[in-house]
């Protein structure tokens, strides 16, 4: 292992090559090249193999990432790609968009003594794009099929995740989703240049040569209902994510021009797909030659600034009530837009939108901070008397997610949701207050990230069985009695 591993005192880290900011910002191609062999195996060998890897416990799906750093450094790719898809339904995607920085390279012992992170999530990426192309990937073969079946509602990266488990076991599982295309977020709500579309397609074409069933453009409530559903099926999974954006309640917010982020995104999105889309088209969702203003510091928002500037807006900010400190969308991302010229309007939020029709310009407040809040970030405070204001086309709201009112969109109103709209469970069996009927992902937990909802999906998919399980055994006992 000397030989191999442990050369992070000798080896500088070294992350694969971003393109060049005045291209990059002028497509929407993913924006770092690959790692070559030789670059991915050098990188590995800096891992320290710690005794306690807190890259591992930091991980949501505790992916077991000394080893398969070490059989890369090794080169052994086939046998890290297979420990790594073990733990990881996706790790193709989690290289690309989880938020490394903070979970196991945030967490790295190396970076804590200096020396600069293993570069985790890139090698994950390269591992698994290897195994793409080297046929390694192959549809689940299944030993044994079993007449039970299970409906998933929503095919985003928790119901992906249940799916698969559930077919390696043997089980009929079908997947219904409202919109044309599967995916879920990782579609319509990611943009190309963290996480390419191809990349999503392929994936979701391996489970359909699994022998997973898609049913697209399906409503549940208007389709067939959620006890429609759960009559034809042995179980039925809600992993629906959360979709209604939050509101901003302030002078002018009538005014037009000024939407959701999921709007813009998926517009944008659907575009790059090739799709037509006239509010694309006519200008309305497009930020070019536009003054446009995000709201918000998540991710979404970095997503909606990054695509705002490949759109030729001709002039983006971003406020955010914090400071760049106490952001809580990625150090990393927000590098990216600063680099390809985003304007970052820190301790600012606005006040009121001022235009006769649209919008024309957005009145803001100055902020200060004050002491931490229940999150560990310092609370932000009111400045009187700082108003200024800023020229806006476009105003793009990124200010979270809630979920849907399932309950009426279902038809289902006996399913039990909390006071914030997510669907309850019981947490260790994760079954909804309706029998048959689970639920994971953001639908339970709220927004949050892809490897949670991943690491959902592959817990309920575990609970399913069970439930399923205890019912086949249960009557094959009074058969036998």
């Amino acid at each position: 292992m000397t030989n191999k591993m442990l050369k992070f005192t000798d080896l500088e880290q070294e992350s694969p090559v971003k393109r060049v900011t005045d291209k990059r910002k002028k497509d929407f191609k993913e924006i770092y090249d690959d790692y070559i062999n030789d670059k991915a195996k050098e990188q590995s060998s800096r891992c320290s193999q710690c005794g306690v890897p807190f890259c591992q416990i930091h991980c949501p799906l505790s992916n077991n990432i000394p080893d398969w750093l070490k059989l890369t450094a090794e080169g052994r790719l086939e046998e890290a790609y297979k420990l790594s898809q073990s733990t990881n339904n996706m790790p193709e995607v989690c290289g690309r968009i989880c938020p490394q920085d903070r979970l196991c390279e945030g967490n790295c012992v190396i970076e804590q003594s200096g020396h600069g992170t293993v570069t985790i999530g890139s090698i994950e990426k390269y591992i698994t794009d290897t195994a793409w192309e080297k046929g390694w990937v192959k549809p689940i073969n299944v030993r044994k099929e079993l007449k039970e079946s299970v409906g998933i509602i929503g095919s985003g990266p928790a119901g992906l995740a249940c799916a698969e488990e559930l077919r390696k076991i043997g089980y009929q599982v079908t997947i219904y989703d409202r919109y044309d295309r599967p995916g879920g977020l990782l579609i319509y709500g990611i943009p190309n240049f963290k996480l390419e579309k191809n990349i999503v397609e392929r994936r979701t074409k391996l489970l359909k040569d699994s022998g997973i069933k898609f049913v697209l453009n399906f409503e549940v409530g208007k389709d067939k209902s959620l006890k429609e559903l759960k009559s034809k099926h042995d179980a039925v999974l809600i992993a629906t994510g959360v979709y209604k954006a939050r509101e901003i309640d302030l002078p002018g917010s009538q005014l037009k021009n000024i939407f959701p982020a999921m709007d813009f995104l998926t517009a944008s999105n659907k575009k790059g797909l090739g799709d037509q889309v006239n509010l694309f088209d006519n200008g309305t969702l497009n930020a070019k030659g536009k003054n446009v203003v995000v709201i918000g510091g998540g991710d979404t928002a970095m997503d909606c600034v990054r695509t705002a500037i490949r759109q030729e807006a001709k002039s983006v900010k971003c406020l955010y009530r914090r400071d760049k400190e106490n952001m809580p969308g990625s150090a990393r991302e927000v590098g990216n837009a600063e680099e390809e010229g985003v304007q970052f309007v820190w301790l600012s939020s606005p006040k009121k939108f001022i235009g006769s029709d649209k919008v024309r310009e957005v009145e803001v407040n100055k902020m200060m901070l004050g002491e931490p809040d229940q999150s560990g970030r310092r609370k932000p405070i009111l400045k009187d008397g700082s108003e200024f204001k800023i020229d806006a086309d476009l105003v793009i709201k990124s200010l979270g997610f809630d979920p849907e009112n399932l309950p009426k969109l279902f038809n289902e109103e006996a399913l039990k949701v909390s006071k914030w709209g997510t669907v309850k469970i019981d947490l260790k069996t994760m079954q909804t207050n309706l029998e048959g009927v689970f639920a994971a992902g953001d639908i339970v937990r709220g927004a949050s990230l892809v490897v949670w909802a991943i690491r959902d999906g592959r817990d309920v998919a575990e609970q399913i069985d069970k439930f399923i399980s205890s019912k086949r055994n249960k009557k094959l006992g009074e058969a036998a009695a």
